[in-house]
């Protein structure tokens, strides 16, 4: 049965490594400061009454609550299964597999690559500088060559670094792939940096699609609800590959819960409250000793530790959780924490106290 199965699947299937998300790395934990999700759980109600039939692919009650939240047109707003599921259907939607690829800036977000390896699509990396900004002179020699990606994904705030792509260098990378690429914005973040989004110039290039997500600062990670941005022409072409009912009506009453004016108040009282958090917290580490790398606008915080897997070891022994981002390129030693609340916070500080003293 192994061989039959074996023999059956997909060549390129064959050499996937799944995503190492946060759940699957560490199931335990007692604090969980390693997946930047939100530590607050609100409250919402629940109408069970239409659970038994299935539910709009598009509710229109919820597409008009994101599209006046980002003040846009409805037909330019798509609910999906979290920020990843937009990525899955741009990459089925625009690229063949085996023929097209996508390009991504590392360091930053893993499922940009892993869902091109899923549709056997190929990827090409432009690393970004190490001030974590653009390589202009290498996305220009890309845009001028004859295999040109169908995909570029650009991440701001960037996870892992936290860091803002200057608005001038977006801004001349969409005008470079003006007719050729589209420009994938990730703002899962954003609403940590609200300044930053590139919502208001979605008129202006009909290549640019963003990435929304109800999971960060709007702590509503359970639930996978996300959104694409994009031109009324690009909206369609998704719908045609999306599922028959990608938003189950339970996660369609919460979100839109969420985005009315009593959630949107919520929301932003609690990132004022994690943004506060997020400079004790550095300034907590800066005191330490370590040295804090990239930036702080999204919610959590990229920090450099010489000792970096005794440390992890340490915290996940004592039932602490964060995020190793070593591997990836400019990281060497790197942890990610997520901001919590301050009791969280508090503890994490509390417990590399604890093991700088076990190891002076």
């Amino acid at each position: 049965m192994t061989d039959f199965i074996q023999d059956i699947t997909c060549d390129f299937v064959k050499e996937l490594t799944p995503y190492e998300s946060a759940r699957r790395l560490f199931s335990g934990g007692r604090y969980w400061l390693n997946a930047n999700e939100s530590p607050f759980a609100n409250d919402f109600s629940l109408d069970t009454s239409l659970l038994n039939r299935y539910p709009d692919c598009q509710p229109s009650e919820l597409i008009g609550a994101y599209a006046s939240y980002a003040n846009l047109e409805p037909s330019q707003v798509l609910a999906s299964r979290g920020a990843d599921e937009g990525i899955e259907l741009l990459i089925r939607a625009f690229c063949n597999p085996g023929q097209d690829n996508i390009v991504i800036c590392p360091p930053t977000y893993g499922m940009y690559a892993i869902s091109a390896n899923t549709f056997n699509v190929a990827v090409n990396k432009v690393p970004l500088t190490s001030e974590f900004t653009l390589d202009i002179d290498a996305l220009t020699e890309i845009a001028h060559s004859k295999d040109l990606p169908k995909l570029l994904f650009l991440c701001s705030p960037n996870n892992p670094t936290g860091t803002l792509l200057p608005k001038a260098q977006v801004k001349q990378v969409l005008e470079l792939f003006a007719g050729k690429t589209i420009v994938v914005m990730d703002e899962a973040y954003i609403e940590f940096s609200p300044k930053e989004s590139w919502q208001s110039e979605l008129q202006n290039f009909d290549n640019l699609v963003i990435l929304r997500t109800l999971s960060k600062a709007f702590a509503l990670a359970g639930i996978r609800c996300g959104f694409a941005l994009a031109s009324e022409q690009i909206i369609k072409v998704l719908l045609k590959v999306i599922a028959p009912y990608p938003v189950s009506a339970p996660v369609a009453q919460i979100a839109q819960q969420a985005l009315s004016p009593d959630g949107l108040n919520l929301m932003l009282e609690q990132v004022a409250y994690l943004n506060a958090e997020k400079q004790w917290l550095g300034e907590q580490l800066q005191a330490r000793n370590y040295e804090t790398v990239g930036a702080d606008g999204a919610n959590f915080i990229l920090f450099r530790a010489q000792q970096k897997d005794a440390v992890m070891q340490y915290l996940v022994d004592q039932g602490l959780l964060i995020r190793d981002q070593s591997k990836q390129v400019q990281l060497q030693n790197c942890l990610r924490v997520t901001v919590g609340n301050r009791e969280q916070n508090q503890l994490f500080i509390n417990l590399l106290d604890e093991y700088n003293n076990r190891n002076v």
